[in-house]
């Protein structure tokens, strides 16, 4: 798969359509792939977490969620042109899932989360076979790897947070007969409408960040990130 390192972290230079194709093609062959989505919060936590740091960059797609990574990869005259976000990609994989009639298992999230998801997801993807789905609270993980094999899925949506839901994909993406994996975070709560997104202007323009800002300011934190990791970029191409 096509990459490139921002600051040693893998990132794919796909687009979306590339994207979404090369995962049609490995459900289709019958092959196995995972989708991490990275943020420039996430690339500064992994400076220091040498494990998760693995983990990420052995995945199959390690998409660029945040415009932080794009501006990285122009500093760098990379090949990442576009914003690929998780709960967009999410979105896609439902569109691909209803137009090949694939099978999907959903796990993670509040129970009336996921239940409500999967209720929105039924009448917009008429097509498409929901095989389960849990919350995030199960206990028995030997019953719910044996329940997921059971269904058939071929497609799995892992929702709880990270880095639980990269370190569960990893750990049991080998027992379990499915395609295809993405750790989609918070994806459960906009689906159910639990959770409204940005405007599209902002989400185009590459400032849904500062709609979260304006929206929660307790994420200011957070967002601190953002500079830190470009500070970062820049200092590091120096250096080289």
């Amino acid at each position: 798969m096509s990459k490139e390192m921002v600051l040693d972290v893998n990132v794919t230079t796909m687009n979306y359509n590339e994207l979404i194709h090369s995962v049609d093609c490995i459900i289709q062959n019958n092959e196995k792939a995972n989708i991490i989505a990275v943020n420039p919060e996430k690339i500064m936590k992994l400076q220091d977490d040498v494990e998760l740091k693995e983990v990420i960059n052995n995945a199959t797609f390690t998409i660029p969620d945040g415009i932080g990574v794009i501006l990285a990869s122009k500093l760098n005259k990379g090949k990442i042109t576009e914003r690929i976000t998780g709960v967009d990609t999410f979105i896609k994989l439902l569109e691909l899932s209803n137009e090949r009639k694939y099978k999907i298992f959903l796990y993670g999230a509040k129970r009336e989360v996921v239940t409500k998801a999967v209720d929105n997801i039924k009448q917009q993807y008429p097509n498409l076979i929901i095989s389960g789905y849990r919350d995030g609270y199960v206990e028995d993980q030997d019953q719910l790897i044996k329940e997921i094999n059971e269904s058939g899925a071929q497609l799995v949506f892992v929702a709880l947070g990270s880095p639980k839901q990269e370190y569960w994909i990893e750990e049991n993406k080998d027992k379990l007969n499915v395609n295809v994996f993405q750790g989609v975070g918070g994806s459960f709560d906009v689906i159910s409408g639990n959770v409204k997104r940005a405007p599209l202007l902002f989400r185009k323009t590459g400032f849904e960040w500062l709609f979260r800002l304006l929206s929660q300011p307790s994420r200011f934190k957070r967002q601190l990130a953002l500079p830190k990791f470009l500070f970062k970029v820049i200092n590091d191409k120096k250096k080289s």
